[in-house]
């Protein structure tokens, strides 16, 4: 894995995928957590749409020490989906994000043209009861809740009610990934409720992430990685590149550094 760029020493990718998975995957924790330290991020979320993290996260600190290395809880169907004891225990053991369901969301079974799933809104359209107990435990927790792979329109709901509840650690989930595309005047939207909008990598379209940074904000953008695939690149190398096509499309070092240094930093604190 070769190394960041002097300007993104201490790095931060929110958004990255290990073994043991249930697909392969290009490193195993302490494998990633290790080149990512030589490379010199200074820390890491390992996500994955199955089992929790935290728990993983938390050894992987005892073995590489110089890199912080977080977890948490994605709310699909292997977790339980809506289950505010599995929350409960995730933030116990130090969850930092509490992802609401990905790959087992309605949404994203429908955009790939299946059917069922986890949605957020009972009959009515209203948020659930159970989603609504997930926020309120949270909104005691130093956790981010991040959107998954809901409906732009269920993760608006999710967020106006997160703020309502005095929860400011809100995370979009690539916002411009086709299955979660967020439009822009909607993004602007829930900018203006402190809301960070991670923008990802792997999902490729550099023009329209730039765009999308050019009118909602530096300030409100978090570069990630959702690297970890093994035909992809190393999360150092995907995160340089990453901040070359942003570069490459006016932004400035302290633009990118702001967006893969400072940004996530804040939001774990």
């Amino acid at each position: 894995m070769s190394g960041l760029p002097e300007y993104l020493r201490g790095a931060i990718d929110l958004h990255v995928h290990s073994a043991p998975d249930v697909v392969p995957r290009r490193f195993d924790d302490i494998a990633l957590a290790r080149e990512a330290a030589r490379a010199g991020f200074g820390g890491l979320v390992l996500k994955n749409h199955k089992v929790p993290t935290m728990d993983r996260a938390y050894l992987v600190r005892q073995v590489v020490p110089e890199i912080a290395v977080y977890g948490g809880i994605a709310l699909n169907e292997s977790a339980g989906g809506f289950n505010i004891a599995a929350v409960r225990t995730a933030l116990t053991l130090g969850a930092r994000i509490v992802w609401m369901p990905t790959k087992a969301a309605h949404h994203h079974k429908a955009q790939e043209g299946g059917h069922g799933g986890l949605t957020v809104f009972d009959a009515h359209r209203e948020l659930r009861h159970d989603v609504k107990e997930i926020v309120i435990e949270m909104a005691h927790s130093r956790a981010i809740l991040a959107t998954g792979h809901l409906s732009p329109e269920e993760g608006t709901a999710l967020i106006r009610y997160a703020y309502a509840q005095g929860m400011r650690r809100l995370l979009v989930t690539h916002p411009d990934w086709g299955a979660t595309r967020y439009p822009v005047e909607l993004q602007r939207d829930l900018a203006l409720y402190g809301v960070f909008f991670e923008r990802c990598y792997e999902s490729g379209d550099m023009a329209a992430i730039a765009s999308a940074i050019d009118e909602v904000g530096v300030e409100s953008t978090i570069l990630a990685s959702d690297l970890g695939q093994p035909e992809t690149p190393a999360p150092a190398e995907g995160m340089a590149q990453f901040a070359g096509e942003m570069r490459a499309r006016g932004f400035s070092e302290d633009d990118v550094r702001r967006m893969m240094v400072t940004n996530p930093a804040h939001l774990l604190e």
